[in-house]
């Protein structure tokens, strides 16, 4: 087994790597004590090379592996890598690309809702992966041969999964479907965190202002508190001890004290006179800017018919188009369609409308309907007009 631990080494596989069109990628890493993911191997492979990385070997720079990534005439192959993705930005400031996933490719193409790497090599090369490594503390040195096997195995067997799922949406011709699919996997803002959003991921049951103020000024300083001690959100605070300082906002670190839901190793060191310097923040914050949640828009309340209709027609759609359900409209959009013909949703634009959306919308108006034929059912044109 190919393991390169450092620098001179790893230029020449990343050189022997850019002659291919495509390279298969994974990484393992930890993140359990540590806000940002820890990286701990990268697994590296294309039809004639493979190859297990070492960034933590002493004195690896990775800048070779980093400017592969970025090489535009070679596929970057990942399987529910947003995290693998997620890493490389931190680590580089950039996103690998072109990046093809095979997981979200294989939403497109018949495999379901996310399968997984082992579901996916079993159903298409019929081969069984080893889950004994699954769990292993990937930090350790030195790792096992059971242990690198089961981590080679993440890229190679995806070879032979990348080429028949390409070969699949080909004939499908459902490229294009893929591409839309990618755009958030290339997006920064898919893994940037800023502070003053960090509120918005937190479940409050008000709306008041004030409290919503005081919320987004400690989630803020929780964010960035993490970020700068390399700390999880969760170890620093929990979410339910910021709401409840949000709702009873503290002035004293006596009255912090009392609160069941901040554990005791909180109070060593500055960190609560940081909390109650942004709780005060919250407090001074003008009415007029406090943030607010706007109160959902009330469904009809004659929709559900139209729901359980349009959730029949989703699953036709998807078992006629072998598309993963998931993929196409959840049961909110089916409601915001059931209640708004130009609601805002992605069922209503792009190819997600032409497989789904202008169906849903033609049930809406009468223009198809359902018929039961030898217990199965069909959907008939009632509108000559419709395409």
């Amino acid at each position: 087994m190919n393991i390169v631990t450092d620098t001179n080494a790893l230029a020449e596989l990343c050189q022997s790597l850019a002659k291919a069109d495509y390279v298969t990628i994974d990484t393992e890493f930890i993140r359990e004590k540590t806000y940002y993911p820890q990286l701990c191997l990268i697994q590296v492979a294309n039809d004639d090379l493979e190859a297990i990385i070492d960034p933590l070997a002493d004195g690896i720079d990775l800048k070779p592996l980093f400017t592969l990534l970025q090489d535009d005439s070679i596929i970057k192959v990942i399987h529910g890598g947003r995290q693998d993705v997620e890493i490389f930005y931190y680590l580089s400031g950039e996103i690998p690309h072109p990046l093809f996933d095979t997981q979200i490719a294989g939403m497109v193409c018949g495999f379901g809702d996310q399968v997984g790497y082992e579901a996916m090599i079993n159903k298409i090369l019929n081969i069984q992966i080893d889950k004994g490594s699954r769990f292993t503390d990937w930090s350790h040195r030195p790792l096992s041969d059971k242990q690198l096997a089961y981590a080679m195995a993440d890229v190679t067997h995806l070879r032979l999964a990348y080429k028949y799922i390409t070969e699949r949406i080909e004939n499908l011709n459902r490229s294009k479907w893929v591409m839309e699919e990618m755009k958030i996997l290339t997006s920064p803002s898919t893994y940037q965190n800023p502070p003053d959003q960090a509120w918005e991921r937190i479940k409050i049951n008000t709306r008041k202002r004030r409290a919503l103020a005081i919320l987004k000024e400690t989630a803020a300083w929780r964010e960035e508190t993490a970020q700068r001690d390399d700390e999880p959100r969760g170890r620093i605070l929990r979410d339910n001890a910021l709401t409840e300082i949000a709702l009873h906002p503290p002035k004293t670190t006596q009255e912090l004290r009392k609160m069941r839901s901040i554990h005791p190793s909180f109070f060593d060191g500055k960190r609560p006179d940081e909390l109650l310097e942004a709780v005060k923040r919250g407090q001074e914050i003008p009415d007029k800017n406090c943030p607010k949640k706007d109160k959902p828009t009330p469904l009809p309340s004659n929709i559900g018919p139209v729901v359980e209709m349009l959730r029949v027609l989703l699953r036709i759609k998807c078992e006629e188009h072998n598309v993963a359900p998931k993929l196409l409209a959840n049961t909110r959009d089916l409601e915001q369609i059931a209640a708004n013909d130009k609601a805002d949703i992605p069922a209503l634009k792009g190819w997600r409308y032409d497989v789904f959306g202008k169906s849903a919308l033609a049930v809406k108006q009468g223009k198809i309907g359902f018929v039961i034929e030898n217990n199965e059912i069909h959907i008939r044109d009632l509108d000559a007009g419709l395409a």
